[in-house]
């Protein structure tokens, strides 16, 4: 190669080499990401685009899957609710589960992942002793009863129509609100609570995958009670149609990454950030692991939008990049 060749993808800037220290916050951590490659730069590259989101003018629309309330991430999505960084919430109705478990007393606890060989036995001992597993975290069936009870004291007798999942998992959050004042819980109110305290709307489009949507079905059996599937498609639409700015943030995959992305399928404009943070690689026709960059050829983000993937766990990655954003912001 000679001096005469254009490089015009190589960058000058060289890689440098993070450096930590006792008593830095995890805010500096993510600035000396900056200087490394790989994983490191792209978390410092999703909280510099995150930090933007955080401004009063951008909608956040924030998609929710996998096990993240029953994996820890229960205060770090309600405290973004109350505080006014999320417009609307696309979850799973086990995370609501889950969320409504903790907000009526119930609690999940430590486990342990079985070791090789021995999955089968661990798991056939767990079922005999009534406890259900997600990965290393246990969860005691009783509390599936106190979760079912709760709704049938104190949810579904307050909605004897048709009604949107939206306006249902509304229901949901005022219930999971006042019984937690009521018993004096010590756990938080929770994810549902706070989106119904806040007016912020939750989107549940595959409810029917969970024990929530379970008991819905099983209420409508004997009820007048139904849940209108479609409903929530235009109010989602107006709200995205009525934002200046657009930004979504996926943690996981699955339907709620593809109910966020494809709202902007109804309506003029696309998202002008977008932040992924996932453990599934591009793969073919994935789409847990499916790029922003495809998301871009669908008209979803704009060709000018600023996006960024993280790969790894997101109950490690979710955390760095709130914290990070929030101390830029504030």
């Amino acid at each position: 190669m000679t001096d005469e060749t254009p490089r015009e993808e190589f960058s000058p800037d060289p890689i440098g080499h993070t450096d930590v220290w006792a008593g830095m916050s995890v805010g500096d951590l993510v600035a000396e990401y900056g200087k490394a490659g790989i994983g490191a730069a792209d978390l410092h590259h999703a909280a510099d685009i995150y930090t933007e989101m955080l401004d009063d003018d951008v909608s956040v629309f924030f998609g929710l899957a996998g096990a993240m309330v029953p994996g820890g991430m229960r205060n770090v999505v309600a405290d973004l609710i109350r505080d006014g960084h999320v417009d609307a919430l696309v979850t799973t109705g086990a995370n609501l589960t889950h969320d409504a478990i903790e907000a009526i007393g119930g609690k999940h606890h430590h486990g342990r992942t079985p070791e090789d060989g021995t999955a089968r036995e661990h798991d056939e001992r767990l079922r005999d002793e009534g406890v259900d597993r997600i990965y290393n975290v246990y969860l005691p069936q009783e509390h599936f009863a106190l979760f079912e009870d709760h709704l049938r004291d104190n949810v579904f007798p307050e909605i004897e129509e048709t009604v949107s999942i939206r306006e249902f998992v509304r229901e949901l959050g005022r219930a999971n609100l006042e019984r937690n004042r009521a018993d004096d819980v010590a756990e938080g109110t929770g994810v549902a609570a706070a989106a119904y305290e806040a007016d912020v709307p939750i989107y549940v489009p595959a409810i029917q995958d969970s024990v929530l949507g379970i008991q819905a079905w099983m209420y409508s059996q004997t009820s007048e009670f139904s849940l209108d599937a479609l409903a929530d498609m235009s109010h989602v639409s107006d709200l995205a149609f009525a934002a200046d700015s657009a930004g979504a943030v996926l943690v996981g995959g699955g339907v709620p990454k593809n109910f966020v992305l494809q709202t902007m399928l109804t309506i003029p404009d696309a998202y002008d950030y977008a932040v992924q943070l996932t453990m599934d690689p591009e793969a073919t026709g994935g789409l847990s692991g499916a790029t922003l960059e495809e998301a871009r050829s669908w008209g979803k983000l704009e060709k000018s939008a600023r996006n960024a993937t993280v790969l790894g766990d997101a109950t490690v990655t979710l955390p760095l990049l709130v914290a990070a954003a929030r101390e830029r912001a504030d």
